[in-house]
């Protein structure tokens, strides 16, 4: 079982998860490009994606937001070696080719912005965006004065990362830089399971619409109480769904 991070995280971002599923599963936790020890590997979505999979090997493949990028490019490159596709608040990219430009410009501000600023002050800012906020929680309680240890843990972690590695991720792996994939979701053949919290509005219509365009084969799961960071928000419920335990 292969888990892969979401854009600012590491491979210790799993560390609620990752000994629910070691009781069961061999567990690898990679560090994506640009992040904690691969911080200076730069690859695009197509490159990383490979890396993936040549450290993962053929395993059931667990992706959160840009995670689940990496892996869905990475079933449909070499699905001999995706038993399993397990997508968390992802998508398969932006259809309309302005919006896309659009989406690769503000990445390259918030590249910028990185590499001015340091990486304190932008994880205070992208921690507070709305899409990180649990079902009720307002923006104090999104401030770091006010997070729980747990959380607080996490964004230590983040801070492990350097402002070269994270802008260059964005640069390079931004969702603006993804090609649509929305016609190609059909030929996944393996099991997958798409995932979204469910105070995430755009994530669970992305989530509907990936589900019905890879066809049968897919699981949708929608986490009640849960916003886009299903894995810190409700971690018990991504080991119940992956391990088949969830009603």
């Amino acid at each position: 079982m292969v888990l892969v991070h979401g854009f600012t995280q590491t491979a210790r971002s799993w560390a609620t998860i990752e000994p629910s599923f070691a009781a069961r599963h061999e567990v690898v936790a990679v560090d994506a490009p640009g992040h904690g020890g691969s911080a200076n590997v730069q690859a695009d979505l197509v490159a990383g994606a490979a890396l993936l999979g040549a450290v993962g090997g053929r395993a059931t493949y667990i992706g959160y937001s840009m995670g689940a990028r990496l892996c869905l490019h990475l079933a449909l490159a070499r699905p001999d070696l995706v038993t399993r596709l397990v997508l968390v608040s992802g998508t398969a990219g932006i259809d309309d080719a302005d919006e896309r430009a659009g989406r690769r410009a503000a990445d390259e501000a918030l590249a910028a912005s990185i590499e001015r600023d340091g990486v304190p002050a932008f994880l205070d800012r992208w921690l507070a965006l709305p899409m990180f906020a649990r079902s009720g929680a307002g923006s104090d309680q999104r401030s770091s004065a006010a997070m729980s240890p747990a959380r607080m843990g996490e964004r230590d972690d983040r801070l492990r990362n350097s402002a070269a590695g994270l802008a260059s991720s964005l640069r390079l792996a931004g969702t603006g830089t993804q090609a649509p994939l929305w016609s190609r979701l059909g030929e996944l053949a393996m099991p997958v399971t798409v995932m979204a919290g469910a105070d995430d509005a755009k994530f669970v219509a992305l989530a509907e619409r990936m589900a019905s365009a890879i066809g049968q084969n897919a699981e949708l799961r929608i986490v009640a109480g849960a916003g886009h960071a299903v894995p810190l928000d409700d971690p018990e419920a991504i080991v119940a769904i992956v391990d088949g335990q969830a009603t």
